[in-house]
């Protein structure tokens, strides 16, 4: 189904509903984007700044209301039913898809949300494991479904705090805000700039009217991912405590600019200091990549891509081999910008290039890809976004 058009994939889903559940009266069909994080990496969980974008790749999500508390979901992607009792959610060991599901369920209820079972299907075209959210788009799009189907009325801020302490407390992995926010706040044709500390945030016009976005996924599993991301985080931790003995102020690195950075730096040990060095010239380059793009500087834009690769291998050292060569053949080929996006360690690379270029960019990457790895890239030409909605009735 991967390869399947819009209306393509909301008919069979329907057509599943029907087969599953009887008849599709009552039922409601929501969309939810992954998302792809334009700039501003690893300053989430330094309470810095971030502009992630949404994507065409989405999770559907058919559900309607019963009068009972169980609930039934089927997945299209697995193939394969689950169900659960309201008053007793569990979760599944491993990463099954339901996890999800039950871990919004659990945190609505814990925050005294009222709402009964529920019965539905599930389809996602995002690709998995390649650090383009689709955990928070399954996340979301079941939070959203629900409050739909029931009329709960939730704030969307409210919405993505619930889907990410479900992520955190129930699937049990310690993600930050970003994604579960964008996932439900991002708008169609816009990026958000957001402020991770006091999650004010703006939807900044995308206009790419000359450019293009290619998101390269690599294939490579992110196995190193988790040890290190909190290796990374103990390594910010230490650097804030250093900064905070010489200015109490400082809370997160978020609060150190690179006047204070260039004064204190050669007091850290050279790993710390190269972990600071680059979350704050990071949350710097958010800052210029908000203004670029307001200003329609795409060019701009692609040099901060570029400065955003260098600094994520060399000082926070989260590349890979696979994630440098497309970002290198990407430079040969012409574009105007990329950068690994996403944890690091594999996953997916961002590029920025003109549209006068992007399809023989394209094919540049895929070929020599294929010649030095043996296996082809997954290339997802970014022609538009999507933005969390009700598909149907």
């Amino acid at each position: 189904m991967f390869d399947k058009t819009h209306n393509e994939i909301v008919n069979q889903i329907v057509d599943v509903f029907m087969r599953e559940f009887g008849s599709r009266e009552g039922m409601v069909l929501v969309r939810t984007p992954g998302r792809v994080n334009l700039i501003g990496e690893h300053t989430d969980y330094n309470e810095g700044y971030v502009f992630p974008t949404t994507i065409n790749r989405a999770v559907y999500i058919a559900l309607r209301p019963r009068e009972d508390l169980g609930c039934g979901y089927y997945s299209l992607n697995f193939q394969e039913k689950a169900s659960w009792e309201l008053t007793d959610i569990r979760r599944t060991e491993g990463h099954h898809w339901s996890n999800y599901l039950k871990g919004v369920m659990k945190v609505l209820g814990e925050a005294g949300v009222d709402f009964k079972g529920s019965e539905g299907v599930v389809f996602g075209d995002v690709p998995i494991a390649s650090g383009l959210s689709s955990s928070a788009a399954i996340e979301v799009a079941a939070a959203f479904g629900l409050d739909k189907a029931f009329g709960l009325g939730l704030d969307p801020v409210r919405m993505s705090l619930l889907a990410q302490k479900a992520e955190n407390a129930f699937v049990g992995v310690n993600c930050g805000i970003m994604d579960q926010f964008v996932c439900r706040l991002g708008r169609k044709n816009h990026a958000l700039f957001l402020d991770c500390r006091s999650l004010a945030y703006e939807n900044v016009p995308l206009r790419l009217a000359k450019h293009g976005l290619l998101i390269v996924d690599t294939k490579v599993k992110r196995e190193l991912a988790q040890s290190a991301y909190n290796q990374r985080r103990a390594e910010c931790d230490e650097a804030v405590r250093f900064f905070q003995s010489k200015v109490p102020s400082v809370k997160a690195l978020r609060d150190v600019d690179p006047e204070m950075f260039g004064r204190y730096r050669d007091g850290l040990p050279e790993t710390v200091r190269r972990r600071a060095a680059h979350v704050v010239s990071e949350d710097d380059r958010v800052l210029e990549a908000v203004k670029a793009l307001k200003a329609d500087d795409l060019e701009k834009v692609g040099r901060l891509f570029f400065e955003s690769h260098r600094s994520l291998k060399e000082d926070y050292e989260v590349s890979a081999a696979e994630l440098d060569f497309v970002v290198e053949t990407a430079r040969a080929s012409g574009a105007s910008g990329a950068r690994l996006t996403g944890a690091g360690f594999g996953g997916c690379a961002v590029v920025l290039a003109r549209k006068d270029i992007l399809d023989g960019l394209s094919q540049d990457i895929e070929v020599h890809y294929v010649r030095k790895f043996g296996k082809a890239p997954g290339i997802i030409a970014l022609a538009e976004n999507f933005e969390t909605e009700v598909i149907a009735p």
